[in-house]
């Protein structure tokens, strides 16, 4: 694999400019993959090339980059509008009010007045006409030859001593279409705020110890290994851990998650979490692209260029023969209209009208808005999808397998039990001198009653039965029973019993019970004894039946393709090395983020939440955005399907056709931004 890059490209302005795009960089000796996000105006290239090869493909296509050309600003399109509009309304009054007998004078006064309206959008015929001798015609293209043949013809019409003119067609063409254009950015600027909020999440100062002494310096200037100071209300300048001191942090930004959670010394921070209540020097351990922060940015900006899904490749292809076929049309409709009735000016109107009605922006924009808002809509919730391709198979899941331990559980025992505080006493005294996970349990549990532990004598570890030794001169023996529970015996009796359970994560029980509403069939796969797996699905609500115990790491994965090979889509929820390859393996993996950076790695979707209601919101979400995808192609189609024959057997006007055609594009970019709106809960 090469290496990775992302270009901003100038002058696209619809789908078929991004198909042509990644056709021509695709052709590159060494170019693995091409990809283009129309809303970010970026390609996304990896493989073995150079940049003047990059540069050269992209400007033989018909296009540049942003180093040569700036990138239209949707301030400059208001500019745009505004000289259009200004020109364009009187003009367009005056067309009206002499329609019967413009004259010479009236004809001359058109077309001073469309003259600034074709300055200000030059662009359209510049690139439209470029893409045409480039035998790849756009959007653009089809404005360009529209209003085009409206000037030429009235042109010709005022030195002929015609007494109709088309000037006002042109104007109001390129006006409309203008107006369509800067509505159209700014609802699609909107699906980006995702990012621009992730991004502005980041101080721009941080507090970092140097010498004992406290100093400030531009978050950007951080390295691996400083030293930061987080105070009360300050935000967390890059990912590290603490090691002095105590807070509560605010990681609703990043996780979705309102509470604040409680850390302490060795506890990881992630850059832009705000220090709530509290002090805290932290060690800065990932900065600059690698945070965790910047992840999630890359992983939202990239998400329509990237595994684009099946369905936007479809539209794409669409898109592609869309325009050419266009041209053929409105071709043909001049045509059986000069049969007709040898009318020059109703011929040229019926194919300008077909030109403009038909240009393809909101197919284009139909698959990659409604994915990137629905990837930003995730980002908000802690739930990153790596593609689009990911986000798309998501809506048809039909069954889920979990892994048990730090997936359904913390991986963290707890005593779920009240064992009586000799007994608890007792036991802590000797498991004091233990690592294992269930004596830290039963420590805490002592400490949190706030028992005095005695001391042990003559500890002793004895290897598949539990530990020993003496507490006040009396011998005592820790030993596991049926499960996790633990007996506290003597030589002569048993004194005491304590259940011990790994804990079970907050929103693990209401997944399960939402899988099963959504039709969802629930499996838990874990290396665990049989009886101890079925403990924690019984917690749950997961049958006995759909728990696989006592397997391997690559019984997992050997369980997934089972799985698929009976036709079910699957999804793989884990959070550990053990889980990578099944990851890897399923229609969709996905990875809790506290987990493994392995797992995470593996995974198509990283849910930044620490519990499985983000598995179901992701579900949710992806149901949701595939509604607004077809939805968007539906209306799409029927526009042009019901609008380039109204407009070719002349039921339209090129003024309708322009305002038809930028409402069409307005309307499926509103309808992506309604996931905003989707709730993600079940």
């Amino acid at each position: 694999m090469g290496m990775k890059q992302v270009f901003k490209v100038t002058g696209m302005t619809c789908a078929g400019c991004a198909l042509s795009i990644e056709k021509a960089v695709a052709k590159i000796p060494g170019v693995e993959s091409a990809a283009v996000n129309l809303l970010a105006n970026t390609l996304h290239v990896s493989g073995d090339f150079t940049f003047p090869q990059i540069k050269k493909a992209i400007k033989k296509a018909g296009y540049g980059l942003a180093e040569e050309n700036k990138i239209k600003t949707n301030k400059e399109m208001l500019v745009r509008l505004i000289v259009s509009a200004f020109f364009a309304v009187p003009l367009m009054i005056l067309a009206m009010t002499t329609m019967h007998d413009p004259g010479y004078t009236i004809g001359l006064t058109q077309l001073l007045l469309v003259l600034p309206v074709l300055y200000v959008n030059i662009d359209y015929f510049t690139n439209g006409f470029k893409r045409i001798f480039l035998r790849a015609p756009n959007m653009d293209s089809l404005i360009a030859i529209g209003s085009g043949a409206s000037v030429i013809y009235s042109v010709y019409g005022l030195y002929n001593a015609q007494t109709h003119f088309y000037f006002e067609s042109a104007a109001m063409i390129l006006t409309l279409v203008t107006a369509g254009k800067f509505f159209e950015d700014r609802a699609k600027n909107k699906t980006m705020e995702a990012v621009s909020k992730l991004a502005s999440l980041v101080p721009d100062t941080a507090i970092i110890l140097r010498s004992e002494t406290e100093i400030e310096i531009p978050t950007n200037e951080i390295k691996s290994g400083d030293i930061a100071v987080v105070k009360n209300g300050s935000a967390v300048p890059a990912d590290g851990v603490i090691i002095d001191g105590a807070a509560s942090f605010d990681e609703s930004a990043l996780t979705g998650e309102s509470v604040p959670v409680d850390k302490t010394v060795g506890s990881k921070v992630t850059g832009a979490t705000i220090n709530v209540a509290g002090y805290v020097k932290i060690r800065i351990t990932k900065t600059g692209s690698d945070t965790v922060l910047s992840q999630m940015i890359k992983l939202v900006e990239d998400a329509s260029a990237a595994g684009k899904a099946p369905i936007s490749k479809l539209a794409d292809k669409v898109s592609g023969v869309f325009v050419p076929v266009v041209c053929v049309i409105a071709l043909a409709a001049f045509t059986m209209w000069m049969i007709i009735n040898r009318n020059f000016g109703e011929a040229l109107s019926a194919a300008v009208s077909v030109l403009v009605i038909s240009c393809p922006c909101a197919l284009g924009l139909a698959t990659p808005t409604a994915i990137m808002v629905g990837m930003g809509k995730g980002a908000e919730y802690g739930i990153l999808i790596k593609s689009g391709e990911a986000l798309e198979t998501a809506h048809k899941i039909d069954t889920v397998i979990l892994d048990k331990t730090g997936t359904i559980t913390e991986g963290k025992m707890a005593i779920i039990n009240e064992p009586p505080d000799e007994v608890l006493r007792i036991a802590a005294a000797i498991e004091m001198m233990s690592e294992h996970p269930i004596a830290k349990a039963i420590v805490e549990e002592a400490e949190r009653r706030g028992l005095e532990i005695p001391r042990a004598e003559d500890f002793e570890m004895i290897p598949g039965m539990g530990v020993r030794g003496k507490v006040g001169g009396v011998q005592y023996m820790i030993g596991r029973g049926e499960g996790v529970n633990i007996y506290v015996t003597t030589d002569d009796e048993i004194i005491g019993e304590i259940e011990i359970s790994d804990t079970i994560k907050d929103g693990s029980k209401g997944a399960v019970y939402a899988f099963n509403k959504m039709d969802i069939n629930v499996y838990m796969v874990t290396g665990d004894t049989k009886e101890a797996a079925n403990k924690i699905a019984a917690m749950v609500g997961i049958k006995p039946e759909k728990v696989i115990a006592e397997v391997m790491p690559q019984d997992k994965e050997r369980k997934v393709v089972e799985f698929m090979e009976k036709g079910r889509v699957t999804a793989m929820v884990g959070d550990g090395v053990n889980d990578a390859p099944a990851l890897v393996r399923a229609n969709v993996g996905m990875a809790v983020a506290a987990g493994t950076d392995i797992a995470a790695s593996a995974a198509d979707i990283l849910l930044m939440k620490n519990g499985l209601d983000s598995v179901v919101s992701a579900i949710i979400l992806s149901r949701a955005v595939m509604r607004i995808i077809k939805q968007n192609l539906f209306w799409a189609f029927i526009y042009n399907t019901i609008g380039i024959p109204l407009a070719a057997f002349g039921l339209t006007t090129p003024m309708f056709a322009a305002a038809a055609m930028s409402l069409s594009s307005l309307c499926v970019v509103l309808n992506a931004l309604r996931l905003r709106g989707v709730r993600l809960t079940f």
